[in-house]
């Protein structure tokens, strides 16, 4: 009898991994969600061979889990799946973004019942588009975003800002340290539910017939949008409803005044920020600007007779978008993020001194999208909404630097 079991096991084993097989290569997710059923009952009757082997088994209970492990089931049989990476929720996902179709009973845990647009997060973004997305973004996408620090931390509550740093300390052998009290900054942080959403028309997802091919568009058009918001909103957001910038934090009081002479002088730079830099701040620190900024006017440097040492003296050495100052790294914005120093105001920012790893961003990363008709332009659009906040857990490296106008 535990020969014949263990075939029988072994047996049903096999047509389960051909039908993984087949559900992976279909397109129809009719098939797709019929496959996933026979899965669901072929695991059923695994289960019920393994019960009957294991009541015929007369050595321990040990012994008994071994043999169990030795032909591969418990494990790959009790594993438990994630719903939302599973290839029937991914083509039940594609048919709810390019058609509104509901998204099936089982998959509306906490998601939109149907195309109704309520304060749900709506349908979740299935886990293989999120996997691609959190890794393009990670890459060379949004050059201020992929500096900053990630925190998945919980919302509405006050950390200690000490807590999200550290210190090194110096112990001996016969003494153990006490918990540190990292950092000597006694305020909190409290980060909020914002929501933000990125929409996309439906025109440019409704003619693609391919799962892979529309997986990867979505995450291409999630990864721009993302970036480009989350980039100008570590500088400029305002804080209500949305991240709080850099300029727009009360928080930041550092602030620097360059004439258009002493943009130009180097000994200037000196005096007005590097020597304000505190000792525990100094060689940290990165620079933003716009390109015209420094072509204008860092990069115009010269000596008393008329000859450059912009790269002498500062050490400016500028890539396609980034570069070094006085040692530091200058990565270059937009100037809808930073105004440019020839055409700001007087008091405007025109360029920001900081340490990246001091602002934070926290979100779980996790993506529902909700479908809704746009009366204006007569078309569907897709609405991916996401809970996420920033704003900076450490100003006293963080240095605005902005234009003075000489009398």
């Amino acid at each position: 009898m535990k020969a014949y079991f263990e075939g029988v096991i072994q047996r049903k084993q096999d047509d389960l991994a051909k039908m993984e097989q087949r559900m992976k290569e279909s397109q129809d997710i009719a098939e797709v969600r019929a496959i996933g059923e026979s899965m669901v009952a072929m695991r059923d009757e695994i289960r019920d061979a393994e019960k009957q082997l294991a009541s015929i088994e007369t050595e321990s209970e040990a012994r008994g889990m071994d043999v169990m492990a030795s032909y591969g089931l418990g494990q790959a049989v009790r594993e438990e799946v994630n719903m939302y990476a599973s290839k029937e929720y991914r083509m039940a996902f594609k048919d709810y973004v390019q058609r509104g179709v509901a998204i099936p009973q089982e998959f509306r845990a906490g998601g939109d019942n149907g195309t109704t647009v309520t304060a749900d997060i709506g349908a979740i973004v299935p886990e293989t588009i999120m996997n691609e997305f959190i890794k393009d973004v990670s890459k060379v996408y949004g050059q201020v975003y992929a500096k900053v620090r990630k925190l998945n931390i919980k919302g509405g509550v006050k950390f200690p800002i000490s807590k999200l740093k550290a210190q090194f300390k110096w112990i001996t052998e016969t003494t153990v340290s006490d918990k540190q009290k990292a950092g000597e900054i006694k305020e909190f942080v409290e980060f909020s539910y914002n929501i933000g959403e990125i929409r996309v028309a439906q025109t440019l997802l409704s003619q693609i017939v391919s799962l892979d091919l529309f997986e990867a568009e979505v995450v291409k058009i999630m990864v721009e949008a993302y970036v480009e918001t989350i980039d100008k909103g570590i500088i400029s957001g305002t804080g209500s409803g949305q991240l709080l910038g850099i300029t727009k934090d009360p928080r930041v009081t550092n602030v620097i005044e360059m004439t258009e002479a002493e943009m130009g002088d180097w000994t200037a730079w000196r005096k007005n920020l590097f020597a304000k830099i505190p000792l525990s701040k100094r060689g940290q620190g990165e620079f933003l600007f716009t390109s015209a900024t420094v072509e204008a006017y860092l990069m115009t440097m010269k000596d008393g007779n008329d000859r450059p040492l912009f790269k002498e003296a500062t050490e400016l050495d500028m890539g396609r978008d980034v570069g070094r100052f006085f040692g530091r790294t200058v990565t270059l914005v937009e100037p809808d993020v930073l105004a440019d120093f020839g055409t700001a105001g007087a008091g405007e920012v025109i360029g920001i001194m900081w340490v990246p790893q001091d602002y934070a961003i926290n979100t779980n990363m996790a993506f529902g999208m909700k479908r809704y008709f746009d009366e204006d332009t007569n078309e569907w659009i897709n609405k991916a909404l996401t809970i996420l906040d920033g704003k900076m857990v450490d100003t006293s490296g963080c240095y605005l630097i902005k234009k003075k106008v000489q009398a």
